[in-house]
């Protein structure tokens, strides 16, 4: 595989950067146009690397692409999944380059998308290409990648139920996730789920002037952040009733096996440009990030917040709240959970709603399965170091889903990095991943 990244090095990126140029942005409408013409790029790069076949279909929302490749019927089958939208880009000013115009710097990609999950995702075309073009593909390998898992993934469930014997497989492979270090590669085991929603407070009809109402009605901004200060207890417990009744503890051996990860809490700090972590008692900060649940404000807005001043008491304050949870937790019962507190603790004088916005259920994989091993031994063999377990603090609803509906777990081999800040300003790609990442994924194949 070294030699025919070699050989095709320019091609590969003109190829990912046509992929990386193109806005499709899920959340904001302008960029319906942008989705279509994404997916229909990512059937052509498929046809072109071997695929049998390769279609956009539509889905309620935004379209997915399925394109495979039959070696034998009755051949293990291997779903490679990812998904082609972005983040959007705000805020821009803090980009240091356009982030739809890719460019190579200190040995990596930037761009939006450049690693979640455009970057990944080609990773596994390319090594398709490969396998085709060097006759080694001893399996079927079917592709969807969808164009909603940045808002949730609304339409893929309901399209995987009606496609089913279309996805039938083996295990579903996905490049959607990170590792531990370049140093130190890792397979993610397990992911948390989500529920995320949000928090409208009215107070009076309309704003008033502070001057004339400072302290004698309720200021639905205070409103809302007392009632969010009391949703999280001084040793880092959230407070919603029930919250915490299907949570399974982790026994003291699995608790070791996760601490082989190697994890260094200053060079975390220096990382993050902060002076202290903060989280649930009783665990460290690679377990509250992976094996605990968590309770975030994700913005909060309200009154006046442009230039210069407006003595306001506002109408209405608002707030997004995602909570992170771990396997065995329903990401639908505590939604209802949260609305129900929220609704318990709303202070006389304002008016409280709560918005359910999108969620998924976490999952986990035995590291004891046919496919895993063939990962970590595929990395191994390309990083010279065997991979470490370890849990994933993000949500890829999605998967839950499909392994719900197809009856198959999901392997994630991730290579992406913290540094490659993903959905944040200036993200990035390791070259140096993005073709380690290809090397993996062609041993994969020959080890599973």
């Amino acid at each position: 595989m070294k030699q025919y990244i070699d050989k095709n090095r320019e091609r590969f990126y003109d190829e990912l950067f046509s992929l990386l140029r193109i806005p499709s942005v899920s959340s904001l409408p302008e960029h319906k146009p942008d989705m279509q013409r994404c997916a229909v790029r990512l059937t052509e790069l498929l046809l072109a690397a071997g695929a049998d076949r390769a279609s956009v279909y539509p889905t309620s929302g935004h379209p997915v692409v399925f394109g495979e490749k039959i070696i034998d019927p009755s051949a293990k089958t291997v779903l490679v999944y990812g998904h082609y939208d972005v983040q959007p880009v705000d805020p821009i000013e803090l980009w240091n380059s356009d982030p739809f115009e890719p460019v190579i710097r200190d040995g990596a990609i930037y761009a939006r998308g450049a690693n979640d999950d455009k970057g990944q995702s080609f990773m596994h075309i390319k090594a398709f290409e490969y396998l085709m073009a060097t006759g080694r593909l001893k399996h079927n390998v079917k592709f969807i990648f969808e164009g909603e898992e940045e808002i949730g993934s609304p339409s893929l469930a309901a399209w995987a139920e009606e496609h089913k014997e279309l996805l039938k497989a083996d295990i579903i492979l996905v490049s959607d996730t990170t590792m531990i270090s370049e140093k130190v590669p890792s397979i993610n085991c397990g992911m948390r789920g989500l529920a995320y929603l949000e928090i409208e407070v009215t107070g009076p009809d309309k704003d008033l002037h502070s001057g004339h109402y400072g302290g004698a009605v309720y200021n639905p901004i205070n409103a809302l952040c007392d009632m969010i200060s009391t949703l999280i207890d001084k040793d880092g417990h959230i407070t919603v009733k029930g919250f915490y009744d299907d949570v399974v503890e982790l026994s003291a051996e699995d608790r070791a096996e996760l601490a082989r990860a190697p994890f260094d809490e200053q060079e975390y700090k220096n990382f993050l440009k902060i002076d202290a972590v903060k989280g649930e008692k009783g665990y460290t900060t690679l377990e509250r990030t992976g094996i605990r649940p968590s309770l975030d404000v994700n913005g909060i807005w309200g009154g006046y917040t442009g230039e210069g001043a407006k003595t306001v008491i506002p109408s209405k304050a608002h707030a997004k709240i995602s909570m992170r949870l771990v396997p065995n937790q329903d990401c639908g019962k505590i939604a209802d959970l949260f609305m129900k507190h929220i609704e318990s603790i709303a202070p006389a004088g304002v008016k409280v709603r709560v918005f359910p916005h999108h969620g998924g259920n976490g999952f986990l994989i035995p590291i004891s399965s046919a496919a895993y091993k063939a990962a970590s031994r595929a990395m191994g063999e390309v990083y010279g170091i065997q991979p470490v377990p370890s849990r994933g603090g993000g949500s890829i609803p999605i998967l839950a889903d499909l392994q719900r509906i197809l009856g198959i777990d999901p392997l994630l081999m991730g290579f992406g990095l913290e540094r490659d800040t993903i959905h944040s300003p200036n993200e990035s790609y390791l070259i140096s991943q993005l073709e380690a990442g290809m090397e993996s994924i062609v041993l994969f194949y020959e080890y599973f």
